[in-house]
């Protein structure tokens, strides 16, 4: 259903610029770190809409009329009414946000779009200081459909237009969106209903920076207006005198200074320590800065120590004593789902495998096997065996009952006919999924590892 609210201007993704000199704001304060903001509540009433806001609307707009599979839009909103979008951080020119699937692992998942040039600054906050409305309804966390109509005029794209927003995702779908960058967009789309300024982040406006250049330009207006009525005064003595507009927040707010709060001999006791979470935690999304190190390269160490931390919280000890070079670096690829696909690899992806002497391809095969089931999970992968009666015997029989397809033994694994999927047996009594294009002996791990062949194969035949 087309929704109403002015057009946006059209445009591709690309290096846009942001807020700069012209606007009297730096360069970096526009490429600040964001705004990260935790995962939104299931969204479990199928008919209610994801954005009220007319601007909200706008940008679901823009995401329906680019997409190409309506399919993969159902699934996407049905993703993201189950809570299945984690923390978002939003950053100019970018969202960012890992979304749980039908994997163990989540993927992270990308909507990028351009910022706005200096000189769109520029017009989009003189047309907003021009009218003290607009500044009010800001501050309110509304978008008023006048400011729009001014950006339209003034050629300034803040709405987003078709095909201008670019989503990405680690998972191997290449659907233009793929299910889990739609359930971002649909969540996305919640979090511009409630404030409108990440619209603006996104184009690369800081919030505070924004509402420091609008009082400045407020100040001047309000300083040029009383002149002129102060001149009419003069020579019409019951001219009307301009008020000024709304007061902007900034930093001359009455406070406490901090050596007064902390002169007390008094200290509160500290409280008991939080239990560690299930997970370790995602990294925020890092800015890109002239000079600074690589934003990706930063992401991976951090995920990296918040792994090893939560390891020492939850076993007090670090178990990640990898027996080998090649074993640690299986371990560092595992951890980062953003370095490895099975046919496009980062720079830092290439460069790690590079450093233990294997190729991209099977490193990123053996991360998969490690995510599946650990050191354990890597020796399936590369090391067949032959397992002892028991168990494995009776596989097959528990197959065919299950009516799943029949397999052909060759030590610890089972391969059914059309060479598509197989099962592998580990040495801690659990089966381990594989799949592979029909007739390319190609296998790589998909799926959970069970301790019951039927589980491990059903869930794989209904991926």
């Amino acid at each position: 259903m087309k929704r109403s609210g002015p057009p946006g201007r059209g445009g591709g993704p690309g290096r846009g610029g942001g807020l700069g000199r012209a606007s009297g704001m730096s360069e970096t304060s526009r490429m600040g770190s964001g705004r990260v903001f935790p995962a939104l509540p299931a969204h479990p009433d199928p008919e209610a809409p994801f954005a009220t806001s007319w601007w909200g609307n706008a940008w679901l707009d823009a995401l329906e009329e680019s997409a190409l599979d309506q399919a993969r839009l159902a699934r996407g909103r049905t993703y993201a009414r189950e809570g299945a979008v984690d923390t978002i951080t939003v950053a100019p020119g970018r969202i960012v946000a890992y979304v749980h699937g039908s994997r163990p692992r989540p993927y992270r998942a990308e909507i990028r779009l351009r910022t706005m040039l200096p000189q769109h600054w520029d017009r989009f906050l003189d047309a907003v200081a021009l009218d003290p409305a607009r500044i009010a309804a800001l501050l309110d966390k509304e978008m008023p459909h006048a400011l729009a109509d001014a950006a339209v005029r003034a050629d300034v794209p803040l709405l987003p237009g078709a095909r201008e927003l670019a989503p990405s995702c680690t998972c191997p779908d290449r659907g233009h969106p793929c299910k889990h960058a739609a359930a971002l967009a649909y969540q996305t789309a919640r979090l511009l209903d409630a404030d409108p300024f990440v619209l603006l982040l996104l184009r690369g406006g800081e919030e505070q920076d924004l509402l420091d250049e609008l009082s400045r330009r407020n100040t001047r207006l309000s300083a040029a207006e009383q002149h002129e009525a102060a001149v009419r005064e003069e020579s019409e003595p019951h001219a009307p005198v301009t008020t000024p507009g709304p007061a902007l927040p900034g930093s001359a707010l009455p406070g406490v200074p901090a050596r007064e709060a902390l002169a007390t001999e008094y200290r509160s006791p500290l409280p008991p320590p939080l239990a560690p979470p299930a997970h370790a935690g995602e990294p925020p999304v890092l800015p890109s800065l002239p000079g600074a190190p690589d934003p990706t390269a930063l992401e991976f160490l951090v995920t990296d120590a918040a792994a090893r931390a939560h390891a020492f919280l939850t076993a007090g000890k670090d178990p990640f004593t990898a027996a080998s070079p090649w074993h640690d670096a299986v371990r560092l690829a595992a951890s980062h789902p953003g370095l490895t696909g099975r046919r496009t690899f980062s720079r830092q992806f290439a460069e790690l495998a590079r450093s233990v002497g294997r190729t991209p391809a099977d490193l990123s095969r053996a991360a998969a096997a490690w995510r599946q089931g650990g050191e354990e999970g890597l020796a399936v992968l590369e090391s067949p065996w032959d397992p002892p009666a028991g168990p494995f015997d009776r596989a097959r029989g528990a197959l065919v009952a299950a009516d799943l397809p029949r397999m052909a033994i060759h030590r610890n694994h089972l391969t059914d006919a059309e060479g598509t999927l197989q099962l592998r047996y580990g040495r801690d009594g659990r089966w381990y999924p594989f799949r592979s294009e029909p007739g390319a002996d190609d296998w790589w791990p998909d799926g959970e590892a069970d301790v019951d062949p039927v589980g491990a194969l059903a869930a794989v035949t209904e991926a």
